[in-house]
């Protein structure tokens, strides 16, 4: 099953607005904390919501 992306970019901001300093620009860190907020039962999911996560908190 395939996840749209703009799923995955609002997922990602709410977390990001909700918990800005839970996460850092490590994404092995990040697909942690992913798992522990939400219940996505998709690891390809989770692990694009964590690369989403990733990538904003490096350009910022």
């Amino acid at each position: 099953m395939t996840s749209d992306p703009n799923d995955v970019m609002n997922i990602g901001n709410r977390l990001l607005k909700q918990y800005p300093d839970a996460f850092s620009t490590e994404f092995s860190t990040n697909k942690q904390v992913v798992q522990n907020m939400t219940y996505v039962s998709s690891s390809r999911l989770r692990n694009r919501i964590a690369g989403y996560i990733t990538r904003q908190k490096r350009s910022s």
